[in-house]
């Protein structure tokens, strides 16, 4: 039987798990929702060796690099492998699109070191399958919960766009390699239609017929350091690979789709789900 240890069950874990566990698979997993800690080794080890398959969403440290390489690199020889990472990697393309052949950036916005870009070519060289993601949305996750919350902006910024994915099109391409024997190396997931993340917060304001945030300068916004250096990085991501090799097709190829299936109240299918115990 397949079995997947997951370290780092989060938001788009959970739903990956979610569908595993329907496909009946046996799953264990660390962080919050899981049901082994991170830092019990004799644990983490067994689970390890029981697994036929390991996926680790967990992002790297800026200083100290991937934690799961980093404490159990040694014991995943031999394992299926698989890692959420981030089309961060790809730095600032002025709008351009990139793929999986585009270089990825040694150095992220204002000089600093790209860990995440560390992390992404230290899996790679383990033989990983590894998914480059864009802004991640979906059930409790999105520009309809922003606006609703008013938390939601829109920032003055000519030319800015980005990618996103819905978390259920995550779940559906990693779930495609994890059953298909996908061969080794990167896979971008995003939607079809890039653009900037001001049209969206426009479509989220005209389905819930609320009024739209104040345009405001980057300066005005007084953003958080994480959140300006998203907005200092711009391109369109590609996702040929994914849709050749994998067969993979998103439910939801725009924007418009995701957020009009968001806008039915349902529940929140990405929510973390506590693994039960494995026996």
């Amino acid at each position: 039987m397949a079995s997947l240890l997951i370290f780092g069950l989060g938001y788009t874990a959970s739903r990956i798990a979610a569908d595993l566990r329907a496909r009946g698979w046996r799953l264990r997993a660390t962080g919050s929702a899981g049901d082994i800690a991170f830092a019990d080794r004799a644990a983490v080890l067994a689970a390890i060796g029981e697994a036929t398959h390991i996926l680790s969403s967990v992002p790297p440290d800026r200083d100290s690099g991937d934690p799961v390489l980093e404490a159990y690199g040694d014991a995943l020889a031999g394992k299926a492998l698989f890692y959420l990472s981030s089309t961060g990697v790809y730095g600032d393309r002025a709008g351009a699109w990139v793929d999986e052949a585009t270089p990825t950036v040694a150095q992220g916005g204002e000089g600093r070191r790209n860990a995440r870009a560390e992390a992404d070519l230290a899996w790679l060289n383990r033989g990983a399958r590894v998914f480059r993601l864009p802004g991640i949305y979906g059930p409790g996750r999105s520009a309809l919960d922003r606006v609703r919350e008013g938390k939601a902006r829109r920032i003055d910024l000519p030319g800015q766009v980005f990618s996103r994915v819905h978390v259920e099109d995550i779940a559906s391409g990693v779930i495609a390699a994890l059953t298909q024997g996908a061969p080794e190396g990167a896979y971008n997931l995003g939607d079809d239609l890039p653009c900037s993340g001001n049209t969206v917060t426009e479509h989220a304001c005209r389905l819930l017929g609320l009024p739209l945030p104040p345009l405001e300068t980057l300066e005005q916004a007084n953003l958080s350091e994480m959140a300006r250096g998203f907005y200092m990085e711009n391109r369109r991501v590609a996702t040929g690979k994914a849709k050749r090799v994998l067969g993979w097709a998103p439910r939801y190829p725009t924007y418009v789709e995701g957020l009009e299936s968001l806008f039915a109240p349902q529940a929140p299918a990405g929510a973390c789900a506590p693994l039960a115990t494995a026996p």
